[in-house]
């Protein structure tokens, strides 16, 4: 068997993955229940959390492709950065599972590099914030943070709000273009 039932009740197949297997709320749950830093932290900080914290600090033009750059999580759930460079395997499958969703939700199919820089700009606060392990992280040099400060969210509230802003970003970007389309 390779594939998983979601919270919806779709059959997910990690060796043959079918955009119609994926399911925004699928998403949403999943990495509302996600722990960033693998639950160690001194909080708990959901995935879906910090992905809409990201949607917030990108330009307009990024902020849909911010809110999912990380739902391959959903499916492939977060490991570690130093443990996934350990993984080749895993990361082909999550790479290929990345693509499929990517596709699916019409964003580029690499990330880009505003989403990228985001990203380290929150994993900088969210290290001075949540993750605090009184340590340098070398990576996070230079990198600057935010100002305010990250107030942690249950999985229920991160669910919601992530939900709200997938349907207010994806409007947005419906009004856009159909906006082009009349020009």
């Amino acid at each position: 068997m390779t594939w998983i039932t979601t919270h919806s009740g779709l059959h997910f197949d990690y060796s043959k993955p079918n955009p119609d297997a994926i399911y925004i709320r699928d998403i949403a749950i999943a990495l509302s229940r996600e722990c960033r830093f693998t639950g160690q932290s001194q909080k708990f900080y959901s995935v879906a959390q910090h992905s809409v914290e990201c949607s917030h600090i990108v330009p307009d033009a990024f902020k849909f492709e911010a809110l999912l750059h990380d739902a391959v999580e959903a499916y492939c759930k977060d490991i570690p950065s130093p443990l996934k460079k350990l993984l080749p395997d895993y990361k082909k499958i999550e790479n290929n599972i990345d693509l499929v969703i990517r596709k699916k939700f019409n964003l580029p199919l690499t990330i880009s590099a505003e989403v990228k820089l985001a990203d380290l700009i929150m994993l900088a606060t969210e290290h001075r914030d949540i993750a605090n392990d009184g340590k340098l992280w070398p990576m996070l040099d230079g990198v600057p943070v935010m100002e305010r400060k990250i107030n942690c969210m249950s999985p229920e509230e991160s669910y919601s709000r992530f939900l709200e802003r997938f349907f207010e970003l994806q409007n947005l970007r419906l009004k856009n273009e159909n906006a082009t389309k009349k020009i």
